[in-house]
């Protein structure tokens, strides 16, 4: 069993709030920024609409709420495993066998893909971006396979072609960027895991990160046309101020 090395790095730890429902992130200047994943979560929603329309919404919502218990139970488990909870105390690992589906998730995750990293520099850790204007909370940053990478654990119980995965590039991009710009320390690589399919997918950071800026744009747009932008408060300003002086 490995023993899993942590390179100390100074990240801030950032307080949320929730404005229109939607999750902002707020920094030691008192910035609001949103979260990246707030930001990606308006854009191509067809399909996931036309399910839901399909199946109505009380097995949408019971699906949905089992399928994020699953996923929060395997990214605990990555966390404390990474953190050589295994090893050093096996008795607080244990309450994670009581879970089948996600040990038998993170038990192909393990074999597959964390027997590859090494120097683990954050988990779980908060990021923003100044420059962006946007902020997030990132699985984990660590050498895979010996390259510096944004690693992302999911637990789709479908296969996923790469096709599909365009989001998750924006998302793990804009990580890259918030921690190079916090930290000084430049990260190329985008690994999102995939449990159940033991499936590993690359991708370069998008270094002009085209897609982060026309989503955080788009999100901007969709959050001032809300007629409770008129009045809601964002880092003093209301919504529609906010999005005409820092997202245009």
């Amino acid at each position: 069993m490995p023993i899993f090395n942590h390179v100390p790095v100074e990240l801030p730890e950032l307080e949320t709030t929730t404005i229109n429902r939607k999750r902002f992130y707020i920094t030691s200047k008192g910035n609001h920024y949103p979260s990246i994943t707030t930001v990606l979560s308006i854009r191509k929603k067809e399909g996931l609409l036309e399910w839901r329309k399909r199946v109505g919404d009380k097995v949408a919502n019971y699906v949905a709420g089992k399928a994020a218990a699953r996923g929060t139970k395997v990214h605990h488990m990555c966390e404390d495993y990474l953190n050589n909870i295994s090893i050093d105390y096996p008795d607080k690992w244990k309450k994670h066998e009581k879970d089948f589906l996600p040990l038998c998730l993170f038990n192909q995750l393990k074999d597959k893909v964390l027997t590859n990293i090494s120097d683990i520099y954050a988990q779980e850790c908060s990021l923003y971006s100044d420059k962006y204007k946007v902020a997030g909370r990132v699985d984990c940053i660590a050498k895979y396979k010996d390259i510096l990478s944004i690693i992302d654990f999911k637990t789709s119980t479908r296969e996923r072609s790469d096709a599909w995965n365009e989001n998750y590039y924006i998302q793990g991009s804009a990580y890259a960027e918030m921690f190079t710009e916090l930290t000084g320390i430049d990260i190329n690589q985008i690994d999102k895991t995939i449990g159940q399919w033991r499936k590993m997918f690359y991708k370069n950071k998008i270094r002009t990160t085209p897609g982060l800026q026309e989503n955080l744009k788009n999100f901007y747009e969709f959050m001032a046309g809300d007629k409770r932008g008129a009045y809601n408060q964002l880092g003093g300003l209301t919504i529609k101020e906010y999005y005409n002086r820092y997202a245009n």
